[in-house]
């Protein structure tokens, strides 16, 4: 069995952030969401894994995922030159794939509990797709799945008005090799995409053996910054906590708290879930629940809570607190000396600012 990981698309609900970086690589608990999708399925005995980029960034990925070594497996790299449908990126896959079954995993999914036991119902099939799916309280956002009396999937509906279930298609997708027949019988939908649930639908259609594996741990889709912090705060209440840098006597770390090597915790309160990433110092500061700060950045007199704080950030001397925020690579929010008092701020395209 293979996997096939696309990590490619625009993101744009996250941007500014994804101007500048690839939109699987913005961590949770200080660990990049696409090397969380690798390890899932490298952890369910998945050697050979494709990963689908976009030239924009491409490059970027590929310098940080790297060979796959790290995580005892083989990538494999396949350019998908525009963002045409997750069924197009299954076609441009073929070679790479070729007659082997494989799991497609949405790169900037997160999916508690790993795909262990996908992969094993899977395997001891014979189904030729099976879909993961996850009651959801609103499905009109999502496409819906409708399941028929012997427990196989009927009919697939995309962000239905009128939901017919609640069972929502989560991203990850167990294939074999008639996946590929389908995708070369349907035609591009409404935004010239080849999508996905048309695929699957023609596989059902067709007489094809497609059936559920209905996940019940917590999902959810990294696309968008309320959905980033919600997934950042549910990994970090699953970690374990560990105090490898320094904490000084006058500071207050709580139980749930991990402060990464070379980290620095001086004269502040830091409550947890949270994590300070290496090399990081935190002076004359309160770090609040659901807060993840990365590496080499410098917190001083200032309070943060529910948010993301990437690498080598400065944040200091700010009057109010910072929360629900994410905040990108190498940013310097400071407080000036100089009269008039006032805000100066550098934002890109998109920015959202909210100041009292």
């Amino acid at each position: 069995m293979k996997g096939l990981v696309l990590s490619g698309g625009k993101g744009t609900r996250l941007r500014p952030l994804t101007f500048t970086s690839a939109k699987q690589l913005i961590p949770l608990a200080n660990k990049p969401v696409l090397f969380r999708v690798i390890e899932a399925i490298a952890e369910a005995g998945v050697t050979e894994i494709g990963v689908v980029i976009a030239p924009e960034t491409g490059e970027e990925i590929k310098q940080n995922v790297g060979d796959g070594s790290r995580w005892g497996v083989k990538i494999t790299y396949i350019v998908q030159d525009a963002p045409r449908g997750l069924a197009h990126a299954v076609k441009i896959s073929r070679d790479f794939i070729g007659d082997d079954r494989f799991v497609m995993f949405l790169g900037d999914n997160c999916l508690q509990g790993g795909i262990h036991t996908l992969i094993q119902q899977y395997a001891q099939s014979d189904y030729n797709a099976q879909i993961v799916l996850k009651r959801v309280p609103d499905p009109r956002s999502y496409g819906v799945a409708v399941l028929g009396e012997a427990g196989q999937i009927v009919r697939l509906i995309e962000k239905p008005k009128d939901p017919p279930s609640d069972l929502a298609l989560v991203g990850v997708y167990m294939f074999d090799h008639n996946i590929f027949t389908a995708v070369e019988n349907i035609q591009p939908s409404w935004r010239n995409e080849l999508e996905i649930t048309d695929a699957i639908q023609w596989l059902v259609s067709n007489g094809y053996r497609v059936y559920p594996y209905i996940h019940e741990g917590w999902w959810v889709d990294t696309g968008k910054r309320e959905d980033m912090l919600e997934a950042n705060a549910l990994v970090l209440e699953e970690m374990t906590p560990r105090i490898e840098g320094e904490v000084d006597a006058a500071s207050e770390v709580d139980s749930r708290v991990t402060v990464e090597a070379g980290a620095q915790v001086i004269n502040s309160v830091v409550r947890g879930p949270t994590i300070i990433g290496h090399n990081t110092r935190i002076v004359n500061s309160y770090i609040g629940p659901f807060t993840s700060i990365d590496h080499d950045c410098v917190i001083e007199n200032a309070e943060i809570e529910r948010s993301i704080i990437l690498e080598h950030c400065v944040i200091r001397d700010i009057p109010a607190r910072i929360h629900d925020s994410l905040i990108g690579r190498r940013v310097q929010i400071t407080r000036t000396p100089r009269k008039p008092q006032s805000y100066r701020l550098l934002l890109g395209d998109y920015s959202q600012v909210g100041l009292l």
